[in-house]
């Protein structure tokens, strides 16, 4: 393994049906499994893939793009490979999107990517957290009403909007408490609260322990687990 997270292993001539050269790709694709995406943790722990042979097909295209790369290493290769494997993960989950791997749950998520209201506003929200966000905002930014938009949101992510919108700042607040120096307000502000006190009542009943604790045990460690989700309302 080398730095860049990929390496390339020639088949040894030894073994195998003679033929055409094969090479290997073996790569490790890290996660923070604290705070793991619902869709990644709904993957199955083995997938294949049986890419089409023709050309221009993306699946196939990024893993001979990063075969070059690491065959041919020149100036910037480790960016290069490293947003290469980015690529390739989400090609990836699209094809396993299209060929049915995913759990239905997975799918309603690769679902709402692709829809273009509910993507509009969770690209909206992921992209600003900080805001004090309501269902009716987040419906005119998917073009939708209210109702249509909270009804096809639940369906496809399988939470209420606030409730996404809680469970994805309270991940975010954690990650800033383990992770980095700032301020209890600071964090607060980052995560769309006005105080540090609406703040620490929100990721208590949240996560279930206060931003303090939480800080302590991530550096440990030992973050706790997220708790139950917090009612539907119209602001978290």
């Amino acid at each position: 393994m080398t730095g860049n997270g990929a390496v390339d292993i020639p088949a040894n001539p030894d073994h195998g049906i003679p033929g055409e050269q094969t090479v290997t790709l073996c790569g490790a694709y890290e996660l923070d499994l604290r705070f793991i995406h619902p869709l990644l943790a709904q993957l199955p722990p083995v997938v294949i893939l049986r890419a089409p042979f023709d050309r221009g097909e993306p699946l196939r295209d990024a893993v001979e793009l990063l075969a070059m790369e690491l065959d041919r290493p020149g100036p910037g290769t480790d960016h290069l490979v490293a947003a290469l494997l980015d690529v390739l993960f989400i090609h990836i989950l699209r094809a396993c999107h299209d060929e049915r791997i995913l759990p239905d749950s997975a799918h309603s998520w690769v679902t709402a990517i692709r829809d273009t209201g509910i993507s509009s506003a969770l690209d909206a929200f992921h992209d600003n957290p900080g805001h004090p966000w309501t269902v009716a905002e987040l419906a005119q930014r998917a073009v939708m009403s209210r109702t249509a938009f909270a009804r096809r949101f639940h369906e496809l992510i399988g939470d209420p909007p606030m409730t996404y919108i809680t469970w994805w700042r309270m991940n975010l607040a954690a990650a800033l408490l383990t992770d980095t120096d700032q301020s209890m307000r600071a964090i607060a502000q980052r995560v769309g609260y006005s105080s540090e006190y609406a703040f620490a009542h929100a990721f208590r009943r949240e996560r279930g322990v206060s931003p303090g604790a939480a800080r302590r045990a991530g550096r440990r460690g030992g973050l706790p687990d997220t708790g139950k989700p917090p009612e539907e309302g119209d602001t978290a």
